[in-house]
């Protein structure tokens, strides 16, 4: 499985993903700047990502939680997603999300 990756610096990144790992632990080790500042547990929005537009409907909705959580958050967009929520799947081998300000 593989995600593609923009960096805040716009260089793209295709990461090996790891079957059942979130989008965020996937960018964080493999060194992509995230801030990630709460670990995954949903209680920030620090590891906030846009996603690709052709990938937004394909996505599980976000629930209660993570909505509010990106309320916090900055610059927030129809395709804002926080990456902690993400679990990588083979449905989304070929993901395409862009690191977001204010997460790095």
């Amino acid at each position: 499985m593989k995600i593609y990756v923009t960096d805040k610096n716009g260089v793209e990144h295709v990461l090996d993903a790891v079957a059942d790992w979130t989008v965020m632990e996937v960018i964080r080790d493999n060194g992509i700047e995230l801030l990630a500042q709460c670990g995954g547990s949903c209680a920030c929005a620090t590891c906030h990502i846009y996603v690709d537009g052709a990938w937004v409907e394909k996505l599980p909705e976000a629930n209660e939680e993570e909505i509010g959580m990106l309320d916090g958050a900055f610059d927030v967009k129809d395709s804002s997603r926080l990456s902690c929520q993400l679990v990588c799947t083979p449905a989304l081998d070929g993901l395409k999300v862009k690191v977001a300000p204010g997460s790095y």
